[in-house]
């Protein structure tokens, strides 16, 4: 992962409103922001309106001393076409929480200070996003950093002597370095890979991360610990330790075409013994041998002795699985905590004494809460259920933690040891108690090669068994990513169902949760045996006498779109609508086009070109079957997204028209791999309904 860190920043700051000044306190229930949520009028089903109306809950804190909770709510305005993010605190027993931040500006990375009795957070109050703090009520706001072109994020040291930030640097020359007596010119000029990622340009700029003296609500004496490298990093892969001498930090010390083709990710301690005002290069590479993927996420234990990491074996594989990787500084062996635990592992929290880690792991297409002995290794699965766990935290003698399901976006909950769960926070209730929800199921499907698969069965609200109802196959991106219990807010199953149709969500081959075997089958075989577990879901759905056999259609995005055009050729008479979004169309064109080239390269077997040319070029293009192309297709994409390049949208919808299917082209000029601006939403939703609806629902 490269400069992801800008992807997050920079949807943050695309829909922003204008900054009020506000100085008063108020709750969730009379704010502005909660009020303007509910004054609509409720269909009384999910709609895409519905939908963003709809609070997005993260950044979930605790405070030191585990009474209380920080975290942020994400709000739009549809008709401005922008959102605003707040911070808000309440009790860790629950209870209504109090809004702390109003500036229409969002307000994000809230945090603890070390002692709890201050409250960090980034705002762009004063023109750029800048550290301010304020009273754990929200009162007395002041401004703490005033670093030249603003920061990303921060955290503060364990002991709070201390901050680590992060901040764009510039390293290479611009156009107008190079050309100063053309200041008209606009080109983009490169002599590597990786010159672009997701949905931006690479420039002149770069991540670092900075340490600076902290004291009386001032930075003092920063220093970049990547001066002059060509490398990105960020605050959410650091860790303090105990006492403030050393940071621990994950980032690929690669540039270029070595950084395009690995996912060799390490990680680095930096010695901050030294004197702080000489430069800071002491660094040790702790997985310099013997780790080739993805080393991400260090956490330091309480008491400085250990750090946890996640950790995957291959390089070039970014699906393999993340191991639990424990080093021990006073011994200086590091172990696999996960050997013989046959699934992915992150987000790692120690408990106060440092003999507990919890994290989250996928089991079944759900993430849960587990925690292993520090000294015995023992692994014990703490929460049970239909829902994704994505955060941990801990409060006294119990856990906090936000979770999601497909009927409910996240919220925060308290679980005890044993996995009992309270829920704490209730930011949608008042709209979804107005809303009857689309329920879903739990299937075990036999596949052709005679195993399970578990699909997910969403039906219409007021789901009637004695009508029929057209149903939807739905194909999952990736192509390594479960359909777990994910509220999702773009392909929203409570939307998709509350449109009339009966939703077929099956894990196929490729998807985790299921083992590491079942995970890794895809690669290499994109039109094998997955395909054959979709239509295996949709034929077993299709025996039920409540599903119209006769209208069924297929849905998709990224590899979900690649299946919906391998499908459009093999898929045998059974689909009367298809739908792709940001779709693989002609793989040997992908490779060469898309950014990351280690995961082209390692899941299509290598390059079309080489002189042994994987099958994957001759076997499973989609590209050399549009001959078999006769149903409906719908093929969405967008002008920035760099990872399955428009074009290859485009090579699809030309090659329908040219072959006389029925065919529609939706294009999001401004708008990446995600469709993320609201009304581009909201159109896009009503593109998707009207589409199968035309094809799906029959006139009478």
């Amino acid at each position: 992962m490269n400069k992801y860190y800008t992807i997050i920043l920079a949807t943050i700051a695309l829909f922003m409103f204008s900054c009020e000044n506000v100085n008063i306190k108020k709750s969730t229930l009379d704010s502005e922001s909660a009020s303007s949520s509910v004054e609509f009028i409720n269909p009384g089903i999910m709609t895409p309106e519905v939908l963003w109306k709809l609070g997005r809950v993260s950044e979930v804190q605790v405070s030191p001393d585990g009474k209380n909770i920080l975290f942020a709510i994400t709000r739009y305005e549809l008709a401005e076409n922008k959102g605003d993010k707040n911070i808000f605190v309440m009790s860790a027993d629950g209870g209504e929480p109090t809004q702390l931040t109003f500036c229409k500006k969002s307000e994000y990375n809230g945090i603890w200070n070390a002692d709890g009795s201050k409250i960090g957070f980034i705002s762009q109050k004063s023109g750029e996003s800048q550290m301010w703090e304020m009273n754990i009520d929200g009162s007395n706001k002041k401004q703490v950093s005033d670093i030249k072109g603003g920061i990303g994020s921060f955290k503060y040291s364990t002991t709070g002597n201390k901050i680590a930030f992060s901040k764009s640097v510039k390293i290479d020359a611009t156009t107008l370095d190079l050309y100063p007596d053309l200041p008209k010119a606009n080109a983009k000029i490169y002599n590597d890979l990786m010159y672009r990622h997701w949905d931006h340009w690479a420039d002149e700029n770069y991540s670092h991360i900075f340490i600076a003296n902290y004291s009386n609500g001032k930075l003092e004496n920063s220093k970049d610990l990547m001066s002059g490298e060509r490398l990105d990093a960020s605050i959410g892969n650091c860790s303090w330790n105990n006492d403030d001498t050393k940071l621990a930090i994950s980032y690929k010390r690669l540039f270029g075409k070595d950084f395009a083709i690995s996912t060799n990710t390490e990680i680095y301690i930096y010695d901050l013994v030294n004197d702080f005002d000489n430069e800071l290069t002491n660094s040790i590479n702790l997985t310099k041998e013997g780790f080739e993927g993805y080393d991400n996420g260090p956490v330091w234990s309480p008491d400085g002795n250990i750090l946890v990491w996640s950790s995957m074996a291959k390089d070039g594989f970014e699906s393999d699985k993340n191991r639990i990787m424990v080093h021990n500084f006073a011994t200086g062996e590091t172990v696999d905590y996960s050997e013989g635990f046959d699934q992915s592992s992150t987000d790692f929290v120690f408990s106060a004494d440092s003999k507990v880690i919890y994290f989250i792991s996928g089991i079944e297409a759900t993430y849960q809460i587990y925690s292993i002995g520090v000294d015995n290794k023992t692994i014990n699965q703490i929460t049970n259920g239909d829902h994704n766990y994505q955060s941990i935290a801990i409060a006294d003698h119990k856990l906090i933690g936000s979770k999601m399901n497909m009927k409910i976006p996240t919220e925060i909950y308290s679980i005890t040891g044993i996995g009992e769960e309270t829920q704490l926070s209730f930011t949608n209730k008042e709209i979804l108690d107005k809303v009857t929800p689309a329920e879903f199921e739990k299937r075990w499907v036999e596949t052709t090669d005679g195993k399970k698969e578990l699909v997910w069965v969403i039906y219409p609200p007021n789901f009637d068994k004695n009508k029929k109802y057209p149903a939807l196959l739905y194909c999952q991106g990736g192509p390594q990513s479960a359909v777990s219990q994910f509220f999702s807010y773009r392909w929203n199953f409570q939307i998709m169902a509350s449109n009339g149709y009966i939703v077929v969500a099956p894990n196929r081959r490729g998807l985790p949760t299921f083992g590491q075997e079942w995970n890794d089958q895809i690669s290499g075989d994109y039109g094998g045996q997955n395909m054959d577990d979709y239509l295996s879901a949709i034929d077993e759905l299709a025996k039920e006498p409540y599903v119209d056999e006769n209208n069924l259609g297929a849905i998709g995005a990224s590899y979900g779109g690649y299946s919906i055009y391998w499908l459009a050729g093999h898929h045998e008479g059974r689909f009367k609508a298809l739908i792709s979004h940001c779709g693989i169309f002609d793989l040997p064109s992908m490779y060469a086009a898309t950014e990351e080239t280690f995961f082209v390269q390692h899941d299509l077997g290598g390059a079309p070109w080489e002189k042994e040319q994987p099958k994957s070029y001759k076997q499973f293009n989609p590209r050399n079957f549009v001959g078999n192309w006769d149903a409906p297709i719908l093929v969405i994409t967008g002008g920035y997204d760099f990872r399955i390049p428009y074009a290859q949208s485009m090579q699809a919808f030309n090659a329908a028209q040219l072959n006389d299917v029925p065919s529609r082209f939706l294009f999001f000029p401004d708008e990446s791999h995600f469709v993320v601006q609201p009304q581009n939403s909201v159109l896009w939703q009503r593109e998707f309904k009207g589409f199968l609806d035309n094809y799906l629902k029959p006139t009478k």
